[in-house]
């Protein structure tokens, strides 16, 4: 679990983060006609298989495959799955929300997604195993994070038992690290990489740092 330690941040109310987050529960439990453990059997179809995806980009199969590359950002496999999503986003959407505006923000996490879908299908493009979450998407905003607050402090919760604190830089660092170098089978670790890739390509682009929080000096919390 992850917190920001400071209190300004959390203004104004964050309605698009909370929405996505919002819809991203609505279809997980719709997905498991409204259960909260077990496996997705209502949308099951809607996630999004490499092999398919590219079949359909080159013409050799019916179009329908390229519409998952979005649907799939919106399902998850299971409860530690979208929980651990929610609570990344729930941190660390806020701030990027309220740095770059609430709808480009949320067509920038839209995109992330899209981007972070493309880098796993590059990875493994023969892959048939359903790739699903907003995990990708999640990167973005990581990615976006790290750029923008590099020195915010963060208060992370690991377990309800290990407590400390650390620079955002430093915990987003090692988490971007951890998935080029420890991937797990059955991770789309790709897709996190490039999907924080692509939330930093984004701060670069719209201007960078300085011109982003030019007029949101409340977000950037001072070095000690």
């Amino acid at each position: 679990m992850v917190d920001r330690t400071d209190e300004k941040q959390r203004e104004p109310i964050p309605v698009l983060t909370w929405t996505i987050i919002l819809l991203n529960v609505i279809v997980y439990l719709w997905d498991r006609k409204f259960g909260l453990f077990g496996p997705g059997v209502v949308f099951s179809d809607l996630a999004m298989r490499p092999q398919e995806v590219l079949s359909a980009i080159n013409g050799t199969s019916e179009h329908f495959p390229l519409v998952t590359i979005f649907t799939s950002m919106f399902l998850h496999g299971g409860f530690l799955h979208i929980f651990a999503n929610m609570m990344f986003l729930a941190a660390f959407g806020p701030p990027v929300e309220q740095a770059v505006g609430p709808w480009r923000f949320t067509l920038y996490y839209l995109a992330w997604g899209v981007f972070a879908a493309l880098a796993q299908i590059y990875a493994s493009p023969m892959g048939n195993v359903p790739v699903l979450g907003a995990s990708g998407a999640i990167g973005g905003v990581l990615g976006c994070y790290f750029l923008l607050f590099p020195s915010n402090r963060l208060h992370v919760l690991i377990m309800g038992i290990w407590e400390f604190e650390t620079k955002a830089w430093i915990l987003l660092g090692l988490w971007f690290l951890y998935q080029i170098f420890a991937r797990q089978d059955g991770v789309a670790n790709w897709a996190h990489v490039g999907g924080f890739l692509a939330g930093m390509v984004t701060v670069l682009v719209i201007g960078g740092r300085e011109a982003i929080l030019r007029y949101h000096p409340e977000l950037i919390e001072a070095d000690d």
